[in-house]
């Protein structure tokens, strides 16, 4: 990972892909409601395949990291 970066004058410092004002956030949300990593890229062809991975390693990085709290 690497390509992901924040920038506090970009969408208020949400993690982007660098070079891009595209954010994590967006790519997830086209991948989730079905795009696949080939139509993003027909649609935005100054990303490049490793740039939804990162994306994608981002995502699991940030869960990961998460806090789980019992409400038992």
């Amino acid at each position: 990972m690497g390509i992901i970066v924040i920038n506090s004058k970009i969408f208020g410092g949400k993690p982007i892909i660098k070079g891009t004002r595209i954010s994590v956030e967006f790519i997830l949300e086209m991948l989730a409601s079905g795009m696949s990593p080939l139509e993003i890229l027909k649609e935005y062809p100054h990303l490049k395949k490793s740039d939804i991975l990162d994306v994608l390693t981002y995502a699991v990085h940030r869960v990961k990291q998460e806090e789980v709290y019992s409400t038992n």
